[in-house]
């Protein structure tokens, strides 16, 4: 596999704080990639740091063949990003928010069939502050689409949804994945991570602390004698929840 993401001793202070204390992993390209820690971690500097928000103090960071720490404004033009929460422009549609994002990489595209992608055909002349929260997060990745990223970065992308559309975005980021974009999640959701995710990286103290599939992180964890007070289910509350309502969206 190739590397699309390749960081190397990366480094980043404020002041006595070492935010980002050496870091190094890669990403795959084509993979659906999770950096995850606690509040604190420095997860969130290293992101900005790859998505050429913020700059570095030392260290190397490549992301489709560019060298963020040299050239941030050319990263962006090969990366899309999807905010926690994204601030959209009042009394613009659907439709007209993709075609102004459009605008601000001078291309040309189809909004419908973006729209289309994310589920959002429907809603293509519904004003953006009129749609549900899981209907602005499609929006959000739709509008990061727009200059055909090779890497998309997704920063809590289910936060705040209820299980039906957290669902459906999972579909939604597993469908991106296969057109060959790159998928960089960050997420508080551990369960969406272990669902989604080729590989993770758990972050700590500005330190990358371990990296791998969940499922190899989980089996070194049961290695080491670790067991639960209570086994496992095969089935969860929200399985009850999805098949008692359905799993279809909910949305106005």
């Amino acid at each position: 596999m190739t590397a699309i993401v390749s960081v190397r001793d990366l480094r980043k202070s404020y002041g006595p704080i070492e935010a980002v204390a050496g870091v190094s992993f890669d990403v795959e390209q084509g993979e659906i990639f999770a950096l995850l820690g606690p509040n604190g971690a420095g997860k969130t500097t290293t992101v900005e740091i790859l998505e050429g928000l913020r700059q570095a103090d030392g260290g190397t960071a490549t992301v489709a063949g560019v060298d963020v720490t040299k050239d941030p404004s050319g990263v962006k033009e090969r990366i899309g990003v999807q905010l926690q929460s994204s601030a959209f422009p009042e009394n613009f549609l659907a439709k007209e928010i993709v075609d102004l994002f459009a605008l601000f990489y001078n291309k040309s595209v189809d909004a419908m069939a973006l729209l289309r992608a994310v589920g959002l055909e429907e809603k293509a002349k519904q004003k953006s502050e009129k749609l549900s929260g899981g209907q602005r997060q499609r929006l959000s990745i739709a509008v990061a689409m727009v200059n055909e990223p090779q890497v998309l970065f997704l920063d809590e992308p289910t936060t705040g949804l209820d299980p039906q559309a957290r669902r459906n975005l999972w579909d939604l980021i597993r469908d991106i994945r296969t057109r060959g974009t790159t998928v960089f999640l960050t997420t508080h959701y551990l369960d969406e991570a272990e669902v989604l995710c080729d590989r993770v990286a758990i972050m700590d103290t500005g330190r990358v602390i371990a990296l791998d599939t969940p499922s190899a992180l989980i089996g070194q964890l049961l290695a080491r004698g670790f067991t639960k007070p209570m086994i496992r289910q095969q089935a969860n509350l929200e399985d009850v929840f999805l098949d008692l309502t359905g799993h279809e969206l909910r949305e106005d």
